[in-house]
């Protein structure tokens, strides 16, 4: 790039940065984008970026119109340019043109732009987005590679527990390690805290939201072939994937769904208490972590409750259930018991779960 060049690069980025940092992150990231606009500014672009990014990586896998060798393909392809270890243009218009929603699309059509934004980055920064998008796409890529070929008359199984837990750390609990150390060299860095624990429990926390997006997928999962709940539990059930919704087999699985909402539970459990380790005095951040885990633990209320017929319509909290949430959190985050409280102990089957407890 010559110098000219450069400076009318200089000169057009803050408008880019807000374009793809605004309507577009609005328009891909749904509730996540509440989240953000609640952050302080010194940390609000760089978890945007790693998240547009993210978006992108996810977007690609998604595309299941297109062989799963030409996805490989594009994901590597972007890995390697956001590792900065290939500097070849990307042309995403074959896999744009596949995408049915808009924002997707031009999530794609804008994948340079996006990239040239990781110059925006210090060192420090750079280098923890680099290695959460690294994880997450080493996730996307393993999920590919693990469901090839599932259908909904051959559906693939995770084996084990361990990969149950492997998966929800790639793809979420990742995101935790890396909000909890971009917010500690930013926003608090010379606060006493825990760092091993918040470590910890920041992990747990994502690995708990993806494991409810698991729960509450589950029947759109199975239809396309893919079964996150691990073989040998379902075995110890007396189940198997393809008979795990039936009607007949609902009593056996009950119990295992309620197991897995316990684990859910308990790793939400440790993201409130992440939140609460926080300092008091950072309000923005410890609200942008309070609001998913709300929601998380709204939702696994209700689909403790769900029976089968409602679980096969993908349980939500409503839109004006989450404003109340949101509302509630800003009206009660005065008074430390008032606030506490929203989250209150509960199992979802009636047993106490241990924070740390994991299912055999």
């Amino acid at each position: 790039m010559d110098n000219d060049a450069r400076t009318i690069y200089a000169r057009a980025m803050p408008s880019v940065k807000n374009e793809l940092l605004g309507d577009l992150l609005k328009a891909t990231s749904r509730s996540f984008y509440l989240t953000l606009r609640v952050l302080p500014a010194a940390v609000r672009p760089q978890i945007g970026l790693a998240y547009l990014l993210a978006r992108t990586t996810d977007t690609i896998a998604d595309t299941e119109v297109l062989p799963l060798e030409q996805r490989l393909a594009a994901l590597q392809a972007l890995a390697a340019r956001i590792a900065g270890t290939a500097v070849a243009p990307l042309n995403f218009g074959e896999l744009a043109r596949c995408q049915g929603q808009p924002a997707e699309r031009t999530l794609l059509e804008k994948a340079e732009a996006s990239l040239a934004l990781l110059s925006s980055l210090t060192p420090g920064d750079l280098a923890l987005v680099r290695t959460v998008l690294q994880t997450i796409t080493s996730g996307q890529e393993l999920d590919l590679r693990r469901f090839a070929g599932a259908s909904g008359r051959g559906i693939v199984a995770l084996a084990t527990a361990a990969e149950l837990d492997d998966y929800t750390y790639r793809v979420a609990g990742c995101v935790g390690e890396f909000w909890t150390r971009i917010c500690r060299a930013h926003l608090f860095p010379r606060a006493r805290l825990d760092d091993r624990q918040l470590l910890a429990d920041g992990i747990r926390f994502g690995q708990g939201l993806q494991l409810v997006n698991i729960l509450r997928d589950l029947p759109a999962d199975l239809r396309n072939g893919r079964c996150y709940l691990p073989r040998t539990a379902l075995a110890a059930a007396g189940l198997t994937p393809e008979t795990l919704l039936a009607p007949a087999g609902e009593a056996a699985f009950r119990p295992l769904y309620l197991d897995h909402l316990e684990l859910a539970a308990a790793h939400l459990r440790a993201g409130w208490e992440y939140t609460n380790a926080l300092p008091r005095s950072c309000v923005r951040v410890r609200l942008a972590c309070a609001w998913p885990v709300l929601i998380g633990w709204r939702t696994i209320e209700k689909l403790r409750t769900a029976r089968g017929a409602e679980i096969q319509q993908r349980v939500k909290v409503p839109r004006r259930e989450v404003r109340m949430i949101l509302l509630r959190s800003v009206i009660s985050y005065p008074f430390p018991k008032a606030w506490r409280e929203q989250v209150k102990p509960f199992s979802p089957s009636g047993k106490a779960v241990a924070p740390g407890g994991e299912l055999a």
